[in-house]
């Protein structure tokens, strides 16, 4: 059943959406060209659907059993809905990874290079990804060093992996500004047009940053219990 034409006002989504609105104003930039990836992880679809009802098609989640688990039935319910992989992805998860996504923000490291082209020529499709990159120094974090940026790109492009961009995650506590930025710039030294960038307390500034995909959920959501 398609219901992509009944659309459903949702509050949370209409405030994400005029703050985006608002602060692609201010910096310049075209609002329908950035994406707001809804991060749905931990939700069920009772919490999901509301979004849906008013619009959203463009859904994150972190793990690859989750979403196998709750999305398949809602997207025979609604057509368009595109799921992006925002979490961390293993190596052995990289096939079910390349079927079920639409996009993959966390690739990281040459390892999943390695799988995810494997992957990709096994399903038949190319899932275009972002690379993941540690701006604060956190390696617990995940995100490919500063400093190996250069190699691991070179090794997608030799693998025909597609990347599309460059996805940070800023240390927390800290003011993010400076951290976009440097992603901003990282990007543009390498001829990136993707940044992703920017969750639900700070997407706004991450927009004025140049952000072209911002990963929020709380906002939508509400916070997890």
């Amino acid at each position: 059943m398609d219901q992509t034409t009944q659309h459903a006002p949702y509050a949370p989504l209409e405030t994400v959406r005029a703050e985006i609105a608002r602060a692609a104003a201010i910096a310049g930039h075209d609002a329908a060209e950035i994406a707001l990836v809804a991060v749905s992880k931990t939700h069920e679809a009772p919490a999901i659907r509301p979004l849906l009802a008013a619009g959203q098609r463009v859904f994150g989640e972190n793990r690859v059993q989750e979403a196998a688990a709750k999305w398949p039935a809602l997207r025979e319910e609604y057509a368009g809905i595109a799921l992006h992989l925002v979490g961390s992805l293993q190596s052995n998860k990289a096939e079910e990874a390349a079927a079920f996504f639409d996009c993959i923000h966390s690739l990281d490291r040459p390892k999943l290079v390695s799988a995810l082209a494997r992957a990709f020529d096994k399903v038949g499709r190319q899932v275009p990804c972002f690379v993941q990159v540690d701006v604060g120094e956190e390696p617990q974090k995940g995100g490919c060093p500063v400093a190996e940026l250069p190699a691991l790109l070179a090794a997608a492009r030799a693998a025909e992996v597609p990347v599309v961009g460059l996805m940070c995650v800023p240390p927390a506590g800290i003011e993010p500004a400076p951290f976009f930025a440097f992603l901003d710039k990282l990007a543009a030294d390498h001829g990136l047009s993707g940044r992703s960038m920017g969750m639900s307390g700070d997407f706004a500034t991450a927009i004025m940053l140049g952000a072209t995909h911002v990963r929020v959920g709380t906002a939508l959501f509400g916070a997890r219990g």
